[in-house]
């Protein structure tokens, strides 16, 4: 599905939230949107993972990473895991590598930037809280859409623009 953002925040002005403009796209689908599934870890990218093997039909994983540039949170081997099991994209506040390999991949990444280190897997982290970053509030449930021109929150689905 193609979501063109400034399009939803025309059309739905008063359902959207925009997240300051930190990230960029590196995932080889350009535009994506779904249902929240949140994760908020740091320098551990274990939850990452097991949510990865878990099925992501119709929803996006959101990150919270506390903008961490010093270990990556998303790497190849995890992003294609997401990619077999239907997620629609990965969002990062923080790292990701791999970068080249997971641009070749039917999954939407955005993150803040990239590094080559790994983390550690120490089990440490929490699954769908509350989290807030680049200016936003945002709750598992609610739904975000994701495209070259930014990152917007809704509480509710915002229909797909065709173009």
């Amino acid at each position: 599905m193609n979501y063109l953002t400034p399009d939803l925040c025309d059309e739905n002005p008063e359902l959207v939230r925009v997240m300051e403009p930190l990230f960029t796209n590196y995932g080889g689908r350009r535009s994506f949107g779904g249902e929240i599934v949140s994760i908020k870890c740091y320098e551990d990218n274990s939850l990452v993972k097991s949510q990865a093997a878990c099925d992501g039909q119709g929803k996006v994983m959101v990150v919270d990473g506390g903008g961490s540039l010093r270990k990556a949170l998303l790497g190849d081997m995890i992003a294609e895991n997401a990619q077999r099991n239907g997620w629609e994209g990965i969002i990062i506040f923080g790292c990701i590598r791999d970068v080249d390999a997971i641009a070749a991949l039917d999954l939407g990444v955005q993150a803040i930037n990239t590094i080559p280190l790994k983390t550690e897997k120490r089990g440490i982290g929490d699954l769908n809280v509350p989290l807030q970053f680049a200016g936003v509030s945002l709750k598992p449930g609610e739904f975000i859409y994701a495209d070259n021109n930014g990152i917007i929150v809704s509480s509710s689905a915002l229909s797909a623009s065709s173009d």
